[in-house]
């Protein structure tokens, strides 16, 4: 099933935290939710991102699940940065 995001909305899935970093630095636990998350798709009205982009959300969307995927769906001014 393809999610198609209405108006400014961002529908992204959610990135796993690392346990490492790229050069094998161990990461400890921080008990925080992720806050990156990979844009799958973008409604129409979306400006300042694009589909494949790594994102940093805040979290004020709305999280869904669709065939054993989570996915997060929020307005594109919910995206603080690309990464």
């Amino acid at each position: 099933m393809a999610i198609k995001p209405l108006a400014d909305r961002v529908v992204a899935k959610k990135i796993e935290k690392q346990e490492t970093t790229a050069s094998g630095l161990y990461l400890g636990e921080s008990g925080e939710k992720p806050s990156y998350a990979e844009v799958v798709a973008i409604g129409p009205d979306v400006k300042a991102v694009k589909k494949g982009d790594k994102i940093l959300y805040d979290y004020s969307g709305t999280s869904v699940t669709i065939d054993g995927v989570e996915y997060l769906i929020i307005k594109e001014e919910g995206v603080l940065a690309t990464v």
